[in-house]
């Protein structure tokens, strides 16, 4: 079974909280409301997202100081967020959202199907990326497993590797077909560059796995997933 994406939607007027559940209820992950900068925060601590959606304009705490804070956690600082306003105050504004660490700025009211769209490409790469985690910690146990029973060494592993070189292989599918995706729907640069750092990881967890091939030397290190 899949698990959902959680989505952050942090506006501190119901009435926008509401259409953006619509705009994006037909992506089908977990949405989560925030009414302010400080329960965004607060939000964030427990769980993992794979895109903010986050106003500009907000009493007390606004988007720029929310981004800001984020941005300073190590635990979110890598979390797309996207800048949602109402107001247009020329290019030093919008240059102000974009150092604040947005990976896109749009102005209210925007095309649904537009943002639907960015945000359905970062739900990819994170759940892309979920999966390749998933596998390298699988493989880390079957690694440390096969080192604390070494007298077992009768059991052929060549099973297992097959099985991890499957589940690796369909990953890498999967993330080909969304650069390519990127690249014919020339895609925002923030978005482009997740996915290229994506297949640099699946490259290196790739070379490990190779590695583990019997004739080739034996185990070597595993890529880090930071």
């Amino acid at each position: 079974m899949v698990q959902k994406a959680k989505i952050l939607l942090v506006d501190d007027r119901p009435e926008n909280l509401l259409a953006l559940e619509a705009i994006l209820s037909a992506l089908d992950q977990t949405l989560v409301r925030a009414s302010s900068g400080e329960e965004a925060l607060k939000a964030l601590l427990t769980d993992d997202f794979a895109v903010i959606l986050l106003d500009v304009q907000m009493p007390g705490m606004d988007g720029f100081e929310t981004a800001a804070h984020i941005k300073r956690r190590e635990r979110t600082r890598d979390i797309p967020i996207i800048f949602l306003t109402a107001i247009n105050h020329g290019p030093h504004h919008t240059f102000r959202g974009y150092a604040a660490g947005a990976v896109d700025y749009i102005s209210k009211p925007f095309d649904p199907w537009v943002l639907r769209a960015k945000v359905s490409v970062f739900v990819e790469l994170y759940m892309k990326n979920c999966q390749l985690r998933e596998q390298a910690a699988l493989l880390r146990l079957q690694l440390e497993g096969g080192a604390q029973s070494g007298a077992d060494n009768h059991k052929e592993p060549a099973g297992l590797l097959a099985e991890l070189s499957a589940r690796l292989a369909a990953v890498e599918e999967q993330a080909e077909a969304l650069s390519k995706q990127l690249d014919d729907d020339s895609a925002d640069a923030a978005a482009v560059a997740t996915a290229a750092h994506l297949e640099r990881k699946l490259t290196g967890l790739r070379r490990a796995l190779d590695a583990l091939e019997p004739g080739t030397g034996g185990p070597s290190a595993l890529p880090s997933q930071n």
